[in-house]
């Protein structure tokens, strides 16, 4: 397996991060192609710019897993979200994205291990995710790493509402 290193993202990493998080979405959410709708939203919430800026303005939000100095995973951490089933401060793991090329070699593992890590070095004691409820192999994972399901909250895009699980893991 190749050298797999983490750390927080770097503003040189923008434009590679933001190919990234576009791919990894296209390959999990686009069962029937890309719609109107995941293009508009793929192409606000990926844009270059937006990364830029959430790397200048929240440097611990972006962590990146690199093989061979090269973006291959991102998990970014919100650290000021509001539960949506408790409705209190939590942090969250907004997401946790990972090339399908390097699934099934522990980097999302790593992912995860570091996001916790820096929650934990922020002095929060648990964190939150959502992922959609028809993403199988996300929800196992997550449940693999300690995380149970407390609710469902909808995701809404322009025109549809996705089902999304909540999950939490208290951490120690």
């Amino acid at each position: 397996m190749e050298e797999i290193s983490y750390g927080k993202a770097k503003l040189s990493d923008a434009l590679r991060i933001s190919v990234l998080l576009k791919t990894v979405y296209i390959q999990t959410y686009a069962f029937e192609g890309i719609n109107f709708e995941s293009a508009n939203f793929i192409t606000k919430r990926f844009a270059l710019e937006h990364i830029e800026n959430t790397i200048v303005e929240n440097p611990k939000q972006l962590i990146i897993a690199y093989c061979k100095g090269n973006p291959v995973g991102v998990a970014e951490v919100f650290y000021e979200a509001l539960c949506p089933i408790r409705k209190i401060p939590v942090a969250e793991l907004d997401k946790l994205y990972l090339l399908e090329r390097f699934f099934g070699k522990g980097i999302g593992y790593g992912l995860m291990m570091e996001a916790e890590k820096e929650v934990v070095a922020q002095g929060i004691k648990e964190l939150n995710l959502e992922v959609y409820i028809h993403n199988d192999r996300a929800i196992d994972f997550y449940k693999r790493q300690g995380y149970v399901s407390i609710g469902n909250v909808d995701f809404v895009m322009e025109f549809n509402t996705y089902e999304n699980l909540v999950m939490n893991k208290q951490l120690s």
